[in-house]
Parts: structure tokens; sequence; C-alpha cells
């Protein structure tokens, strides 16, 4: 696996010169990926009728074959020819190249690429190979594009302890449906069905088998280059997703229904001036994430479970108390992770975050907090990745019981897993940044942070401020509204 990675990502570096970037190359490889498997499967694409922009009937033979053997400036328009019919297709051939765009401007580097690719017979690799892969590929992607790339990539170490305590078990229930509202390129999606091969063993009847691969996994995402990448990175697992294009926040709750949620919602204030015109959100916030918290307790079934990833001023600023009493009367929420220093390192280092953990359609009594942050090492890129490591006692304190009803054991003052009654969040204004230890690490010169992490930190926590100060212009500007 690290050999075809190391393989298609070293060209990423000769495409550099070509004015491709990070993401480019990797939107690109998709569309070769999916055509050169298609042709190990025998599908046939060698007759795709379609309508240009002039409304005339064309036919095109996008077939791998074809592709393979042109040449040159042809190369480069077949190429077009191929994406533009294929994005006009129904079904999962259009979900993926739809408006879709070629990158390339040398020929001789598309041909290249086309000859990396068909060196490879994919369809013979196993199903977690081709999808470790294409992960490979993202994550480097995410790494090298560094800026605006943790809003699409989670660290998988950090999604799969979420998955194995939420246990996403499409088994459980004939209809069981998993999503990530805020989905990027599909991680959480991917880790949930391997997490179901690991437990299965891969085996279902045929029945089982076809639901799980077609009706099961679901998600969203506002920008179509992730959702593009995630329909891909989700097809290599062997899963035909239902991944929608559109705002989730802003756009009208559709009516689906879902059993788990995993979702890591985008962070920051960019595009939070606007409070959603949604009848079912209770509290009017322009804070993105507190109304994705919203939207999720809205879209899961009764008794769904969800985890949510959120900074840590979602736990106390402005509207967060309001959110959270609303959410704790309608929800279990059952636990709460403080995220280690660092953990999105190196996508949106100085981002201080937290998972949240809850079950709808039972009021909260207790909520544990594991704190695997106070005297922790920050996470670096280099010295100090983040591993599973940083998460196996948290995995063992959850306990076994997906919704949070495991026995559990109270560490005390001196450790990191504390109950809090609710009568202990209410007389917090259900403010939930609760801490206990005291973090020898912020007084330690050599655990502390790299200057720039903590001004990104810092701009983070400004940013904060910021989304409150909106919040108050706002109320001011629609009480002179009233009454004027």
């Amino acid at each position: 696996m690290s050999d075809i990675v190391g393989k298609l990502w070293g060209f990423c570096h000769t495409l550099r010169h070509d004015g491709i970037d990070y993401g480019d190359y990797i939107e690109q490889i998709t569309y070769l990926l999916f055509l050169k498997m298609a042709d190990e499967r025998s599908i046939d694409l060698r007759r795709i009728d379609w309508k240009n922009e002039k409304g005339q009937s064309v036919t095109t033979d996008c077939g791998w074959t074809a592709l393979r053997e042109a040449n040159g400036t042809a190369l480069l328009e077949h190429f077009s020819d191929v994406l533009r019919a294929l994005g006009k297709q129904p079904a999962l051939l259009g979900d993926i190249f739809g408006k879709a765009m070629p990158c390339f401007n040398n020929p001789v580097n598309l041909k290249r690429l086309i000859g990396l690719i068909d060196e490879e017979d994919w369809m013979s690799l196993d199903l977690d190979v081709k999808g470790a892969v294409f992960e490979g590929l993202l994550e480097k992607a995410a790494n090298e594009g560094k800026k605006g790339a943790g809003q699409y990539f989670t660290p998988r170490v950090l999604i799969q302890s979420i998955v194995r305590v939420m246990r996403p078990d499409p088994r459980d229930k004939a209809d069981f449906k998993v999503c990530d509202p805020a989905c990027g390129t599909g991680g959480f999606l991917v880790c949930a069905h391997e997490w179901l091969m690991e437990q299965s063993g891969g085996v279902f009847d045929r029945a089982e088998a076809k639901r799980i691969a077609q009706k099961t996994y679901f998600g969203q995402d506002l920008v179509e280059r992730p959702r593009r990448l995630a329909l891909m990175n989700l097809y290599l697992h062997g899963v035909e997703p239902h991944i929608y294009l559109g705002d989730t926040i802003y756009e009208p709750d559709r009516g689906e229904r879902y059993d788990v949620i995993l979702t890591n919602p985008p962070f920051g204030t960019k595009g939070a001036n606007q409070v959603p015109e949604r009848e079912d959100f209770t509290i009017e916030t322009s804070n993105k994430q507190l109304n994705f918290v919203q939207h999720v307790v809205n879209i899961l079934t009764p008794g769904g479970r969800a985890a949510m990833v959120l900074p840590d001023n979602c736990l106390f600023e402005g509207k967060a108390g309001e959110v959270f009493e609303i959410l704790m009367k309608d929800c279990n929420l059952h636990t709460v992770l403080r995220l280690p220093r660092g953990t999105f390192t190196p996508y949106s280092q100085g981002v201080k975050a937290n998972v949240i953990f809850f079950q709808k359609g039972l009021p909260t009594e207790t909520t544990w907090i594991f704190d695997a942050r106070s005297n922790v090492p920050g996470i670096t890129k280099k010295e100090r990745p983040l591993s599973a490591a940083h998460f196996s006692e948290f995995d063992a304190a959850y306990g076994k019981d997906p919704d949070g009803r495991s026995k559990r054991m109270d560490t005390g003052e001196t450790g990191r897993f504390r109950p809090f009654s609710i009568a202990d969040v209410k007389a917090r204004d259900y403010k939930l940044d609760i801490t206990w230890l005291k973090d020898d690490s912020v007084e330690d010169g050599d655990s502390l942070p790299e200057p720039q992490d903590l001004a990104s930190e810092a701009i983070t926590e400004l940013e904060a401020v910021v989304d409150d100060l909106r919040e108050i212009v706002r109320l001011i500007e629609q009480e002179e509204g009233v009454e004027a």
C-alpha cells in the first residue's frame, strides 16, 4: 500500500510545475481510478450518450482503453469529453463526475498518470488496501496543503476511537442509517464501515450485504470537491453512499432520520453572520457549530446516538448554555472528551476541541468528562504525533455500551474521568467547560506549543469573542426594529 501511495504521490511534485495543486491532483486521480476499476469490472463505458452545450446529442467512448491509447492534444480533448459525458449521467456516475473539470495543460503529464494507474490491477487489491491507498493520498494532500485542510480531514486515530465506542452496527435493525452531515472526504463513514468489516469478518448474506452497501451510509457537504472525494473514498471501500451537496445548516430539514451520527462540523466563524431560518431550531444563533448541534439533535431517530467534535468555545460562549440546556432535556449527554492540545495539527493548529456524546430520547442526569488534555504534551507533526495511545485510556473508561450506560468509575480530583450531575451543570448555566486538574504542562517551557500554534489559538479565541459581539449587534438591531 505504501509503495502505491509513494509512487502516485511522487508524481504530484512533477505536476506542481504544471499548475496542479494537491487537491486538484487527488481529484484527477479520482476520475482515473474510477475509469480503470470500471474497466477491470467489465463495466462498459464505450458508448456514453450525452448532450453538449449546444444541445446536440453526442456519443463518447469513455472506456479506459480509449483513454489509455490516446496521445497528445487529442488525449486532453478526449479526457475533457469523458468528464463532461459522465458528469451528465444519473446515479453514482453523475455524482462522481458532476461538474468535473480536467486540470492538465500538458498531455505528457496526463499520459504519465494514466500509465501509473494502469500499472496496478486495482480490483485484485483487497478493499482495505484500495481504501488505504486513497486515504493515504488524502492525508498527504491535507498535510501538504495544510491551510483549510482541517475542515475536510479529521485525524484518523481520533475517528477510530470515536467509532470504537459508538459501535455503528447496521446489523442491529433493517433500516439502520449512519450519517455525517459535514462529511468532508468521508473519513467518519469510511471508518464506520471498516469497523463493521472488522467486527463481522465481512460475512453477510446477499440481501444484508446489498442493504449495508447501498442504504446505510449518508452524508452531506457544502463543497463539490470533498463531496466527490467522499463518494470515491467510500466506493473504494465497497460502499455506494448517499452524499448530498448543499448547506446542512441553511437548507430545510429533508426529513431523513439517522440512528448514528458521527461528525466534525467545520470550525471558525467564516460565513456565520446569518442566523438560519429554520423553524426546527429552537435557539437563534449565528454560531455554526451550535446550529450543527441543533441540527444533529433534530435528525436523530428516537434512541439514536451521536458523537460530535466541537471547539472549546462552543461549550461556554454566548448561546452555548441555551443550546445545551435544550440538548440535555431532550438527550442524555453522557460523555465529554477533552481532546489533547494540537489534536488537529498540522491542519488547524491552535484549535482546542472536545467530543460530545449523547443519545436522543432521555434527559441528562449525569455527564462524565474525560480530560485527555491536562498534563499531556501538545501534539506536534513529527516529535509527538497523535496516536491511538492518546485515546486508549478513554476507550476503556467509556465502556462497551455505545449509549454510555456502562458502569463507570469516578477517578477523583487527581484522575481524568469524573461525573457531574445535571444540578452541577445547571448551576454553571449549562456551560460544559469544566476542569479540575491543574495543568502543569502549561508551566513547563519544554511542553509549550510552538509560537505559531499559540498565535492560532489566540485567533480562535478572539473569533469566538467576535462571534459573541456579532450576536449582540444582531439582538440590538432586532430590538431597534421592533421599537420602530
